[in-house]
């Protein structure tokens, strides 16, 4: 297999979680992805996920994990913290370097928050821990999009919203193409999910995560605000803040050295 990646799921209750599994170091590296996780699981994910995060697999073993299948309506990011714990005990999984992307960086910090002793360093990469103007309404259109089963403009709007115009550039052409790939039989799972973000809060308990932190985003954030990432770095003590110029919420697909940075932020002692 890819670099040893196997897709796997871990049963919960009457539903299961999907993951995938890859890398050869000793250290469990825990990877949370943000919201396109509410159209499309890592299931048969393996070996792109593999390849894509092919700097990690040399120091750490990897877990990309799903949110569960099954989500009831009302179901938060804290919640989502909650089940993603209970899966890395059943797992055995214990001080874990743990790196939340997106809304999966909303996860992290309530992980990180109400179970300190099992993250031992944290990356929150381009999110947010505060409702903003900016979120609030790019969710909210893409939930009316989604609730239109209006998966083109949502497909487009997405890209539109998380590139810059450079990089879009080799992707426009494609939009017809890519707007029909991977279309989901039912939105349920993403309106959930995005309703969670809406109503994440987690900016007045930053300061009870105390594990070694990295905070990474660009400064031209059009999904989460351009100011996110600096508002949760001042409440952490003592993390590091990294920010990318005239990079957005794609920052970590744009620019060349975002893996880098974690890898050197995670095997720095």
């Amino acid at each position: 297999m890819f670099y040893h990646g196997k897709g796997k799921k871990i049963n919960m209750g009457d539903t299961h979680m999907d993951y995938v599994v890859f890398g050869r170091g000793q250290t469990p590296l825990i990877i949370l992805p943000g919201l396109s996780d509410g159209l499309k699981t890592v299931k048969g994910q393996a070996f792109v996920l593999a390849n894509y995060y092919k700097q990690f697999t040399k120091d750490f073993t990897v877990y990309v994990f799903s949110r569960k299948n099954h989500l009831k309506e009302g179901y938060s990011t804290r919640d989502m913290a909650r089940d993603q714990y209970q899966v890395m005990v059943k797992l055995g999984l214990k001080n874990v370097y743990l790196m939340g992307v997106s809304q999966g960086g909303m996860i992290a910090q309530h992980l990180a928050i109400d179970y300190p002793e099992i993250v031992q360093k944290l990356v929150i990469g381009v999110s947010v821990s505060n409702q903003n103007e900016t979120l609030q309404g790019v969710v909210k259109s893409w939930i009316r999009m989604a609730e239109n089963r209006d998966y083109q403009s949502l497909m487009i709007d997405t890209m539109e919203k998380t590139f810059t115009d450079k990089h879009l550039k080799k992707y426009r052409p494609f939009y017809p193409i890519i707007s029909r790939m991977g279309k989901p039989k039912a939105y349920d799972r993403f309106l959930i999910q995005a309703k969670a973000c809406m109503h994440h809060q987690a900016y007045d308990e930053l300061p009870k995560i105390t594990c070694p932190t990295l905070v990474i985003g660009g400064d031209s954030d059009q999904v989460v605000g351009k100011n996110s990432s600096e508002e949760m770095a001042h409440q952490i003590e003592g993390s590091r803040l990294v920010i990318y110029k005239d990079l957005g919420h794609g920052a970590y697909e744009e620019t060349k050295d975002f893996n880098q940075q974690v890898i050197d932020f995670l095997l720095d002692m």
